[in-house]
């Protein structure tokens, strides 16, 4: 049963992965296209500067929130990296309670105002302000399962392990 629930964990993160780079590859399009009918048709239009936006916004939260790993997270760990291992598991333990009260504090506020701004639309593609900003909604769920896992982890007696940048994987 556990090796059945880590290949299925492997297979949604490379699906993670390749939604991932197929917002990237739009954004690319797109921003080729805006290149080409502004500066070579001489022709600007405004949509590709508005799904750019909107691709950027939802390729940073969708990575962080199911692509990038914990290990490949950017932070200052010049004290994270000189603590011993009793330290990590507790500084991991203060770190995710905090962010577990701080967006499940804020899940509710934020689930109103994303559902709030469905009265608005975007300038040219007119897709509801609700739609785009439902990626946050999506973000802030899934980094309260991240923050409750790894907290139950650090809780139980798993120790943080140390970060070495030199074996983090991901180009993202």
């Amino acid at each position: 049963m556990h090796h059945r629930l880590q290949s299925l964990a492997a297979w949604l993160y490379r699906r993670g992965e390749n939604v991932l780079a197929a917002m990237l590859a739009v954004m690319f399009v797109a921003f080729i296209l805006q290149i080409v009918f502004r500066y070579v048709l001489n022709l600007p239009i405004g949509w590709t500067n508005e799904i750019s936006a909107i691709l950027w916004l939802w390729l940073v939260l969708w990575g962080a929130a199911f692509v990038l790993r914990e290990e490949e997270e950017i932070r200052f760990d010049l004290l994270y990296g000189a603590a011993g291992p009793k330290l990590r598991r507790a500084m991991m333990l203060i770190c995710g309670g905090s962010l577990i009260l701080l967006y499940g504090w804020s899940l509710p506020a934020v689930a109103d105002y994303v559902a709030f701004m469905k009265v608005e639309k975007s300038a040219y593609m007119k897709i509801r302000f609700d739609w785009l900003f439902s990626i946050y909604v999506i973000f802030v769920v899934a980094a309260l399962i991240r923050y409750i896992w790894l907290s139950w982890r650090a809780l139980r007696g798993d120790v943080p392990q140390d970060a070495d940048p030199t074996k983090a994987a991901s180009g993202v």
